[in-house]
């Protein structure tokens, strides 16, 4: 979709009343937040190609799609680490859209597929994550691993035991939980885990600058405030993209609804 497009529908998502309109899902998740707050979902995965994502992989100049890692097949968005790829070469990629967003609600549905590429890190098994309030590709170095971002991960379970999914990754920034600046890479989140190749959906709920919240199952897994880069800068807005980062991965949906800067901020509790 282009820009102008785009910003149109953007407005009118701004404007509308109180339409609510519920994505497909065939996952565990059935109490989904989005669907309790007026407005559109807007799909930023339109399910046929990739019009409107820019692949960045670190050691390759914006726009190289490296191995056709990211691809669409099947209606799906894949995260790509098949026989052809060959062993993990340490090239991280992320892959942005177009556009970029402030205040707003972020649905995802994905799963954790196959086999984590040869040699790939230990930490990154059944690993993925959604960059939001992120740099612009063409701003990031070109051995740049990850965008100066806040990360809302995405983590599939071992088979046994737990492994908890919707924690908070900060490459090149920080947040405040409880008032305190973390000054941690890593904070785990109250979420839960999901074992095989099960479709999972999570929901982000982002407002600017003041309060973000992960959510899974109908609840706040986790919460936090004033999103920042390293040196103090307040993050208003950014880009969104999905990482790749030798985990396979599919995405079945991706969708955006955005949300008024003065709306009221959605209840906790869920009926």
């Amino acid at each position: 979709m282009k820009n102008t497009q785009f910003a149109i529908t953007i407005a009118a998502t701004l404007a509308a009343s109180a339409l609510i309109a519920t994505a497909n899902d065939e996952g565990p998740n059935q109490k989904l937040v989005g669907d309790r707050v007026p407005g559109e979902w807007i799909d930023l995965f339109n399910g046929e190609n990739l019009d409107g994502w820019t692949p960045k992989f670190s050691g390759h100049e914006v726009g190289v799609n490296h191995k056709n890692v990211f691809r669409v097949e099947d209606g799906l968005l894949r995260v790509v680490y098949g026989e052809e790829y060959g062993p993990w070469d340490g090239a991280f990629g992320h892959l942005f859209h177009e556009q970029e967003f402030s205040h707003y609600i972020l649905r995802v549905t994905y799963r954790f597929t196959g086999q984590q590429a040869p040699g790939g890190p230990g930490w990154a098994i059944r690993n993925n994550g959604i960059m939001f309030h992120g740099q612009r590709p063409e701003e990031m170095e070109i051995d740049q691993d990850f965008p100066d971002s806040i990360e809302f991960q995405m983590l599939g379970g071992s088979g046994s035991g737990d492994r908890v999914t919707g924690s908070l990754c900060t490459p090149g920034t920080d947040v405040k939980i409880d008032g305190e600046l973390t000054g941690r890479h890593v904070t785990e989140s109250d979420g839960p885990t999901f074992h095989g190749d099960q479709w999972v959906t999570l929901e982000l709920e982002v407002r600017g600058n003041d309060i973000i919240r992960h959510w899974a199952d109908g609840r706040v897994i986790l919460e936090y405030t004033h999103p920042q880069r390293n040196d103090g800068t307040p993050l208003e807005s950014g880009t969104i993209s999905i990482q790749a980062e030798s985990a396979p991965t599919d995405f079945k949906a991706i969708q955006i609804k955005v949300l008024d800067p003065d709306a009221p901020l959605i209840p906790l509790e869920v009926e």
